[in-house]
């Protein structure tokens, strides 16, 4: 599974002179705003919640229910509440380092480098997007390739290229939003080749701490389409009061 990293850094003066911007500069800020709200979308200071995984793969199949909490970009801590089998397992992402506990054995164990592309917990997410603190805006050029009505809906598309510079493993990638709300539909990732890799669908919009975000996310691999990760949000707060020692070795054991 290839891993999720994204991002590119527009021009400071769509930003401090939008009034001078021609058309194909207000365009592409357009763009900007919609790949950083994509970005943000689950992003608050904080924040504390509950999901539900599924995961199908062509041999078998499986349900998880986690906890999880964040703080900023750096610092994440997700642990397994069911089933029996997998309860107490503990994730902790500290920085660009990732520790996994397993109660079984009462043994806390840091991902390797080479183990980095790896399936966390089975899943269709691999170790490295749990880490990746990328943005759409920063690693990729982009502009919106299409506007209009799609299925009786008003939506934005935007097209996404790697510059030459970055370290990305994505050839292209696609995010189709609603114009009216910027809630995303679906994102796309291509590779080096063009050939999509695999798509992530969103649904189920909901309010959570006053903040629309879907509340189920769907991720298909495009050489498998029989299997899929799907997250449903069951609780979501955002910009809740955390404290540091929540993200720490210690705590990662309890």
């Amino acid at each position: 599974m290839k891993k999720l990293r994204l991002l590119s850094l527009l021009g400071m003066i769509l930003w401090t002179a939008p009034l001078l911007a021609g058309p194909e500069e207000k365009s592409d800020a357009g763009a900007r705003k919609i790949l950083d709200r994509v970005d943000d979308l689950y992003r608050g200071l904080s924040s504390h919640g509950k999901m539900a995984m599924k995961v199908k793969t062509e041999h078998w199949s499986r349900e998880m229910k986690i906890e999880a909490w964040s703080k900023g970009k750096k610092k994440s801590l997700m642990r397994i509440l069911s089933p029996r089998k997998e309860k107490g397992m503990t994730t902790l992402k500290s920085g660009e380092n990732i520790w996994n506990y397993l109660p079984k054995v009462k043994r806390v164990i840091k991902v390797p480098s080479s183990m980095m592309g790896g399936s966390w917990m089975g899943s269709h997410f691999t170790n490295d997007d749990l880490v990746k603190e990328s943005r759409m805006a920063e690693d990729f050029t982009f502009t919106k390739s299409f506007e209009g009505e799609r299925d009786g809906v008003k939506v934005e598309e935007v097209a996404c290229i790697p510059k030459a510079d970055a370290a990305v493993v994505w050839g292209k990638v696609v995010v189709l939003v609603r114009e009216a709300d910027g809630q995303p539909l679906w994102i796309k990732y291509y590779d080096e080749d063009l050939e999509l890799a695999r798509t992530m669908t969103f649904s189920g919009f909901k309010k959570f701490s006053g903040r629309l975000v879907p509340s189920i996310m769907l991720i298909v691999p495009a050489d498998k389409p029989e299997e899929f990760t799907q997250v449903t949000y069951l609780e979501m707060a955002f910009d809740v009061k955390l404290a540091d020692r929540l993200f720490s070795l210690r705590n990662l054991q309890r």
